[in-house]
C-alpha cells in the first residue's frame, strides 16, 4: 500500500471518529438539557401510588421532590394541591406522627382547655384530630397534639392568605381584602376568636345576630389586635379574590371553620402589598 493511499485512510478513520465523538457529545447534551417530563410524571405516579398506600409523609416527601427539581413541569399546579391536601391529612389524621406532633396520654386533672394552653393550640383542634364527641376526657387516654407553631401571611396584591406551620406553607386559600387597599399592612396578632359572630354595623342601632342575611361576618370571626379589623366568613363567596371589603380579609366559610380549629389566641399573622 504506497504512502500517500495510507495516509488517505488515516485521514477518514480520524474524521470519522472526530464525528462520532462529535454526535455522541451532542447527544449527551441533548439529552441532558431536555425536560425531564417522563422523571416527573414517574415521581407523580410514585406519590399517587405512595398515598394510596397510606405512605402520607413519604408521598408529601415525594411530591416535594417534584416541586424542587422540576419546577416547570406541566402538572406542577396540581402536584402543589397534592401537597396542600397532603398537609391537612397529616394533620387531621389521628394515627400518624410528624415531625410537629406528639402523642400525649391525659393525666388526672387535665382538661382540654388546659392541654390546649399548654401546647399553644386549641380545643377545637384537639378535638377533630382526635374525633373526640365530647369535652370529656379520662386520664389515661392517648390524644395526638399538633405543636407545630402556625402562623398567617395575607398578600393583598394576589388576594391570598397563606397558612405556615414553622415557615412551612401548609395551605394557600383565596381570600377578599379591603377595597381602595384599605385593609392595613403589617404585623398582627389574633386576639378574639367567635364562633357565629354578630355584625356591629356602622349606624345600625343593635348588633346583628349571626344567620341574619345582613350579617357579612358569615361563621367565624378571628379579630386582631388592631380593633375593627380580622378574618371572617362571607355571605357572598362570589366576590372572594377582589378587594370589596371594608377592610378585613374575607373566606369561605368552610375555609375560615378550618382557619378558626387551627390557630390559637396570640397567633401571627403578617399582610403585605
Amino acid at each position: 500500500m504506497n504512502k500517500k493511499l495510507i495516509f488517505i485512510i488515516s485521514i477518514s478513520i480520524l474524521i470519522t471518529a472526530g464525528l462520532y465523538i462529535l454526535i455522541k457529545n451532542v447527544s449527551f447534551k441533548s439529552n441532558k438539557s431536555a425536560p425531564n417530563a417522563a422523571s416527573a410524571r414517574q415521581l407523580f405516579e410514585l406519590a399517587k401510588g405512595q398515598e394510596l398506600n397510606n405512605e402520607l409523609l413519604l408521598a408529601k416527601a415525594t411530591y416535594r421532590e417534584i416541586i424542587n427539581n422540576y419546577p416547570d413541569y406541566r402538572e406542577i399546579q396540581d402536584v402543589e394541591k397534592k401537597i396542600e391536601d397532603l398537609n391537612t391529612r397529616i394533620i387531621f389524621l389521628p394515627t400518624l406522627i410528624a415531625p410537629t406532633s406528639i402523642f400525649y396520654f391525659v393525666a388526672p386533672g387535665d382538661s382540654l382547655n388546659k392541654i390546649a394552653r399548654e401546647f399553644n393550640t386549641t380545643v377545637e383542634l384537639i378535638s377533630k384530630i382526635n374525633m373526640l364527641k365530647s369535652g370529656i376526657i379520662r386520664p389515661g387516654i392517648k390524644l395526638k397534639i399538633w405543636t407545630g407553631k402556625f402562623s398567617v401571611l395575607v398578600d393583598k396584591s394576589q388576594n391570598i392568605l397563606m397558612l405556615k406551620s414553622d415557615n412551612e406553607i401548609i395551605k394557600v386559600y383565596t381570600v377578599s381584602t379591603g377595597i381602595n387597599n384599605s385593609t392595613p399592612v403589617g404585623a398582627f396578632k389574633i386576639k378574639d376568636r367567635i364562633v357565629n359572630p354578630p355584625w356591629f354595623k356602622p349606624g345600625a342601632p343593635k348588633p346583628i345576630p349571626a344567620g341574619n342575611p345582613e350579617n357579612i361576618l358569615g361563621t367565624r370571626w378571628l379579630g386582631f389586635d388592631l380593633p375593627s379589623y380580622g378574618i371572617h366568613g362571607t355571605i357572598d363567596p362570589k366576590t372572594l379574590g377582589q378587594q370589596v371589603t371594608n377592610g378585613c380579609v374575607r373566606m369561605k366559610n368552610e375555609d375560615v371553620e378550618e382557619l378558626f380549629s387551627l390557630l390559637p389566641p396570640d397567633t401571627e399573622v403578617t399582610i403585605i402589598d
